[in-house]
């Protein structure tokens, strides 16, 4: 947690003087028309930065397939690629008010999130895919006496990585370094609402050495900017994390266009299974409570459905509605707020949308459903049936959907009916039924008596329409890379 009182992010935001250019080939540069940024805690608009056409585009890929082609950086030793990296995270963590502060101003985190988890989790990132760099190796098989067979992971080329505003650096980072470690070129495309956070970062990969052309950031809209690096053809490899409905777009540019590799990590409508002999009820109801609250509800893998068994369900009900009730909600410059606002005014009617929706379709309104500007009030709805939308389609904000059941095989039914499948959880005491509950769920991550726990040596990803492929651990590399056989005969 940071000891920045709140005084002292109000002075410091009133004097920000973030960088507002596109990033391209080593240095920042004006382009296209300037849209606002608008902050979600009070409307104002915090700066005007270029918005990218398709010639900003052009130009960026351009850069990094130059870097790529002739440039130094996929031609570095590994150990010096790592000693690049490790000086990024350095700047970074040198600079860490300013990106909390960029992050908190254009999305809406609070300021103690934005500092003690999303900035530790970026550095740490670059650390550890740093530290991999140099530590990956090339294979020798087994063959004949007269012949000599090698396998060779080699980078990719130029990646394009389009990634969303609810971590707007974290997500950037889970696909930036492994994709720079292996030694591809990238080109960042941040959401238009958290362009800030990522100009800061390209100036901090500039200072840190990284060659002109090795990362660059371009800001616009997805349906320009966004299309225009799915559509071209010297982007090899996209990585996107962000709505289904998106990503079925990337799909069908690569299609169009060169066949490029896309990796795509999308929406989620998490299962969270309580079961009676939880080891803690009070833990697993705080824990609810704290998971779908967190970041304002705006992750995709908030467990944004809570699964409890029937004669436990009044007690666990009960209790994350008063945790409900305790959070402070406010400005997310104030350390002491504990959820912030919504991203935007039009993600804000969207949520209020699926609140009006539960209401109609006859679900139970225990808690929240209430707005004060940018401000939602942590939200609870019981008595859902699986059939609802609430019960269905992700909300993407702080409410949460309670189905009860009375059997396990019910349980695993309501959990994995549904077309996502990011992550899941489940608490139980017995190890046998974790097992079980575990190998049936269709979700890329299990957590057993805890949430949202891990670190960078396990990868994160989905299945069904969440999207393939993973993030984080060393099997985030596989996406940025390629395997080169060669054949000799002595």
């Amino acid at each position: 947690m940071t000891d920045v009182p709140y005084r002292e992010w109000l002075d410091r935001a009133a004097v920000l003087a973030p960088h507002t250019g596109h990033h391209i080939d080593g240095a920042f540069r004006d382009g296209g028309a300037t849209v606002p940024v608008v902050s979600p805690r009070d409307g104002a608009a915090i700066a005007r930065v270029a918005s990218a056409g398709t010639a900003e585009v052009d130009d960026a890929v351009a850069a990094a397939r130059r870097a790529f082609d002739t440039g130094p950086w996929p031609r570095l030793a590994p150990a010096e690629r790592k000693a690049a990296l490790l000086r990024w995270a350095g700047l970074v963590e040198r600079d860490r008010e300013t990106l909390a502060l960029l992050i908190s101003l254009e999305m809406g985190k609070p300021i103690t999130e934005a500092y003690g988890i999303e900035l530790r989790a970026i550095a740490g990132c670059l650390r550890w895919y740093a530290e991999a760099a140099d530590k990956q190796l090339d294979e020798a098989p087994r063959t004949a006496q007269g012949s000599l067979a090698l396998v060779t992971r080699e980078p990719a080329g130029v990646v394009a990585a389009v990634v969303p505003w609810n971590f707007p650096l974290t997500m950037a980072a889970w696909k930036i370094a492994p994709a720079l470690a292996a030694g591809c070129t990238v080109v960042l495309k941040p959401a238009e609402e958290s362009p800030l956070s990522a100009l800061h970062l390209a100036a901090l990969a500039a200072e840190a050495g990284l060659p002109p052309g090795a990362f660059n950031v371009v800001n616009g809209p997805g349906e320009v900017a966004g299309r225009a690096l799915g559509e071209h053809p010297d982007v090899d490899v996209l990585a996107f994390t962000g709505s289904t409905e998106v990503g079925r777009h990337f799909l069908r540019y690569a299609a169009a266009s060169n066949l490029k590799r896309v990796w795509l990590e999308l929406g989620g409508k998490s299962p969270n299974i309580i079961l009676p002999d939880a080891p803690d009820l009070d833990a697993a109801a705080d824990t609810a409570a704290w998971g779908i609250f967190f970041n304002a509800g705006e992750m995709c893998t908030a467990p944004s459905r809570l699964l409890v068994h029937r004669s436990i369900a009044a007690r666990v009900v009960d209790r994350v509605v008063a945790r409900a009730e305790s959070l402070r909600v406010g400005d997310p410059l104030d350390p002491a707020t504990e959820m912030g606002p919504l991203v935007s005014a039009a993600h804000h009617a969207r949520v209020l949308g699926h609140v009006d929706a539960a209401r109609a379709s006859g679900a139970r309104l225990r808690t929240g459903g209430r707005a004060d500007g940018p401000y939602l009030s942590p939200t609870v709805f019981d008595q859902v049936t699986p059939d609802m939308p609430i019960a269905r389609e992700e909300v993407f904000g702080p409410v949460l959907a309670v189905l009860e059941f009375d059997g396990l095989d019910e349980a695993i039914a309501l959990a994995n009916g549904t077309d996502h499948g990011l992550a899941a959880a489940v608490w139980t005491s017995d190890l046998s039924t974790a097992h079980r509950v575990s190998r049936a769920l269709r979700a890329g991550t299990v957590w057993v008596n805890c949430y949202e726990e891990g670190d960078m040596s396990v990868p994160f990803g989905g299945v069904k329409q969440s999207g393939h492929g993973r993030d984080k651990s060393l099997h985030a590399l596989d996406k940025y890379t390629d395997l080169k056989t060669t054949w000799i005969e002595l």
